[in-house]
């Protein structure tokens, strides 16, 4: 039975930490920053509560994280009372954040340095796949560790794959959030189209859904889109954080990324109108008058 910590209670950390303990016998220690989460996830499911990062992934086979950015990252590993001043030779830790491909990279020289390992390995899938135990998680790092970690992994996530080295699946998730940008705007206009021009929205989209315009974010979004329910999902605050990595890493290596960037400039928009912790979805609200919206 391996000894798992897992740090950060969030959105998702909350449901992919259930999923693994409620599907593994392995004992299970968390953490969260608010202290109240993690009692009530043991409350839920078992397993024990540390205070600090630190003393949670003490004397660990596996260390999850889930957090929400590269500061809140580096708080947990690096800082004071963080979790790599405990980390045992072999340890594996396995990063969830949606983060830089930089500190991707940097933990895991600190982890290789401590004779550990890390994973880079960002989900999608959103709320609803982390409750659903079905998301798609892409790693980075060295096989032999992406290898032990799988068979916990997949305890919620549907489809699980090694990109690369170190920094790998940073990238990949900065991929997957270029075009999630690019989908999400067109939909938001065709929606928008489709209304001025007086069309029945829902039998426009019973149509082009079985056609070459379909994709995940046209099933699933257009008719909360038709309906103006934006307070769920991928928030906007969210989007914006993963768009800025996706072009800090597009200045480094040279891609031109014209959509993204202007997709972000309309996520910009909406947060300025207070439309922070709205779904992304939310793009809709651009196009429409108020009255409408």
């Amino acid at each position: 039975m391996a000894k798992i910590a897992w740090i950060g209670l969030g959105v998702m950390g909350t449901h992919m930490a259930g999923h693994l303990a409620s599907k593994s016998d392995h004992e299970i220690t968390v953490y969260n920053r608010t202290a109240q989460k993690s009692l009530d996830w043991v409350s839920s499911f078992g397993g024990d509560h540390a205070p600090t990062p630190l003393q949670a992934a003490e004397n660990k086979d596996f260390v999850f994280c889930c957090v929400g950015n590269d500061q809140d990252l580096r708080e947990v590993t690096l800082g004071p009372n963080g979790a790599f001043a405990s980390l045992k030779p072999g340890a594996i830790f396995i990063d969830h954040t949606s983060s830089s491909a930089t500190i991707a990279r940097e933990l895991d020289a600190q982890a290789q340095d401590n004779g550990a390992h890390f994973l880079d390995a960002p989900v999608s899938g959103g709320e609803k796949g982390a409750q659903d135990g079905i998301l798609t998680v892409m790693a980075g790092g060295q096989e032999s560790a992406f290898a032990l970690a799988k068979p916990l992994i997949d305890c919620f996530a549907a489809n699980c794959k090694l990109m690369g080295p170190a920094g790998a699946g940073q990238l990949t998730k900065m991929v997957n959030q270029i075009a999630i940008a690019g989908l999400v705007q067109a939909l938001a206009e065709a929606v928008h189209f489709a209304e001025n021009a007086e069309l029945d929205v829902a039998q426009v989209m019973s149509v082009i859904t079985k056609g070459a315009a379909q994709s995940w974010q046209m099933e699933n979004r257009w008719e909360t889109m038709k309906d103006r329910k934006f307070d769920y999902g991928f928030a906007v605050d969210w989007m914006r954080k993963d768009l800025a990595n996706c072009l800090d890493e597009a200045r480094r290596n040279g891609a031109q990324l014209p959509v993204a960037a202007l997709v972000d400039q309309f996520y910009g928009e909406i947060q300025q109108k207070g439309g922070n912790r709205l779904d992304t979805s939310s793009l809709l609200t651009r196009l429409v008058h108020n009255k409408k919206a």
